[in-house]
């Protein structure tokens, strides 16, 4: 992996004390530093529930950031303190805004219902369809909020509790391809069965990844870009723009061009430009506010 002896000593380290104790527990990882006053007035907060929450499958792992800075770069530790809890070695909930003894818990108890976690509840395996269920909203909101690999991290745990979950399978694929993973997203597509293939979910997290193969270059968009800017009647150097801007998360630009070539030729290529528009309100999701504001501005037009 490139890492050198004192990174690779951090992340033997890391992998004893947290990540093989979070394969059957959560762990609580506080990233703080001897200077830093908020931390010391959270720690004592944080040792208190750990230590009552122990026998549930709770456990605590300080990691100082001055002495353990790979560690810190990885989780993109940008303040302090940064708390997270993992399980199975990935985060499932950030802790930082818990300074609370009753925040702290209240979250702990959520996690608790909803993970298999060793001395626990056991409630996962009563209620695994609402578990998952809340666990593909989190990862939603993760991607939603721009951490794909994040995402792609707690849909994969999803997945692997729940194989059969389409909106787990959908949002993993979705993540991949945001995380610029599409090889990834097509190869787990291509694996699904049938029925999880069919799914509605799946079929627009595929149109995603279908979208996503007109990715191009920052010079080939550029290039796209000042051709059909050159030539607003030629409806192909329109559409291959509106293709590779929406690929490049420039999506307000993609349905800017398909709309106002919807408003020059409707009919042009079969429709063309109407269909790849609706691919990528699919692709988006059809509940989703810029696609509902975007569909307002395409109805006008068709309908005046």
């Amino acid at each position: 992996m490139g890492l050198n002896i004192e990174e690779q000593k951090a992340v033997d380290r890391f992998r004893k004390d947290v990540v093989e104790p979070s394969m059957t527990n959560i762990v609580i990882v506080d990233f703080w530093a001897e200077w830093c006053g908020p931390c010391k007035a959270l720690a004592p907060v944080l040792e208190k529930v750990a230590a009552e929450y122990a026998d549930k499958g709770v456990v605590l792992a300080k990691i100082n950031v001055d002495e353990e800075q790979f560690i810190a770069s990885q989780f993109q530790v940008r303040s302090i303190p940064t708390v997270y809890a993992l399980f199975q070695g990935q985060p499932v909930a950030d802790l930082t805004s818990a300074r609370s003894e009753s925040q702290l818990k209240q979250t702990l108890d959520q996690l608790l219902a909803q993970l298999p976690i060793k001395g626990g509840d056991g409630g996962a395996a009563q209620q695994q369809g609402q578990d998952v269920e809340q666990f593909v909203a989190m990862g939603e909101q993760i991607l939603a909020d721009g951490d794909a690999e994040r995402a792609a991290g707690i849909f994969g745990q999803v997945v692997d509790m729940a194989p059969d979950n389409a909106p787990a399978h959908a949002g993993l694929i979705r993540a991949l391809v945001a995380a610029g993973r599409a090889d990834e997203a097509g190869a787990l597509v291509a694996s699904l069965p049938p029925a999880l293939a069919d799914d509605p979910a799946v079929k627009t997290a595929r149109s995603a990844l279908e979208l996503a193969g007109t990715q191009v270059d920052e010079g080939e968009l550029q290039t796209l870009r000042a051709a059909a800017a050159e030539d607003p009647a030629d409806m192909e150097k329109q559409l291959a723009f509106a293709e590779a801007a929406f690929a490049a998360n420039s999506r307000d630009e993609a349905a800017d061009t398909l709309l106002a070539m919807i408003e020059r030729d409707r009919e042009w290529n079969d429709g063309a430009a109407r269909t790849k528009l609706l691919q990528i309100f699919e692709a988006v999701g059809l509940e989703d506010p810029w696609v509902v504001a975007t569909r307002r501005r395409l109805s006008k037009i068709l309908f005046g």
